[in-house]
């Protein structure tokens, strides 16, 4: 479990917006990210993974899910629902996002779930119903998932909404907050168009998976399963 202070703030970046700031869809006519890390970024306290710095809310922990020994998401989980997070390199051409929805739609189809395309505080996201591939609370059969989108310079980060807050706005309100504040770090380095952008850990983060993955394979479990619904070991902030 990594606990931090309060007050730990992130510098913004000294380049000039890139243009991917847009105004919020609350109505208050404030600007929003996701933001690219050369953007003008708001001073907030946030958790550095690298090629994402998440944001830290009120009534939040952040997890991070594990796939072949590595980092393969980031969850933050907010009560009974959570926004799961993964960030990818995209071509200088354009985006990702409306090819991703077809592939989303299609994925969801062949699973026997459904799904449609809705207007949403980012623009246009997926809304599904899918059914889990383990048990989660809640009544038996397909379960709702929000699927959002945002093309970045060279990146693109999707998140994905589980739990009650896929059905329910005001639920879903303080999650959304939280995409809305990610930072994304593409970083100069080649990465074909598509791949993940690297999670990396901070040292506390570390020290707690090493501990979990221990106690895990004492229990005789494994970490897996690329899921919405599946949450990973826990890297918490307390207030």
């Amino acid at each position: 479990m990594l606990r931090r202070r309060r007050g730990q703030g992130e510098q913004p970046g000294e380049a000039e917006k890139t243009g991917l700031a847009r105004e919020a869809g609350d109505g208050t006519g404030e600007e929003t990210g996701p933001w690219d890390v050369d953007d003008d970024v708001p001073q907030a306290e946030r958790i550095d993974f690298g090629s994402m710095h998440v944001p830290v809310a009120e009534g939040c922990e952040v997890q991070v899910s594990m796939a072949d020994d590595q980092a393969a998401w980031i969850t933050v989980v907010r009560g009974d629902s959570g926004l799961q997070l993964q960030a990818f390199a995209a071509p200088k051409t354009g985006g990702l996002w409306a090819e991703v929805r077809q592939e989303i739609a299609a994925e969801v189809a062949k699973a026997g779930g459904q799904s449609e395309e809705a207007d949403g505080r980012f623009g246009v996201e997926v809304h599904a119903r899918i059914a889990p591939p383990e048990p989660v609370p809640g009544p038996p059969g397909l379960h709702p998932v929000r699927f959002l989108g945002v093309d970045g310079p060279r990146w693109f980060l999707r998140g994905v909404i589980s739990g009650p807050a896929a059905r329910q706005p005001e639920i879903a309100a303080p999650l959304e907050h939280v995409f809305a504040d990610v930072v994304v770090v593409r970083g100069d380095h080649p990465v074909p168009p598509r791949d993940m952008l690297e999670i990396r850990l901070p040292a506390e983060a570390l020290q707690a998976l090493a501990e979990e993955a221990e106690a895990q394979e004492q229990a005789g479990n494994k970490w897996g399963g690329l899921d919405p619904f599946q949450r990973g070991p826990e890297i918490t902030e307390t207030r």
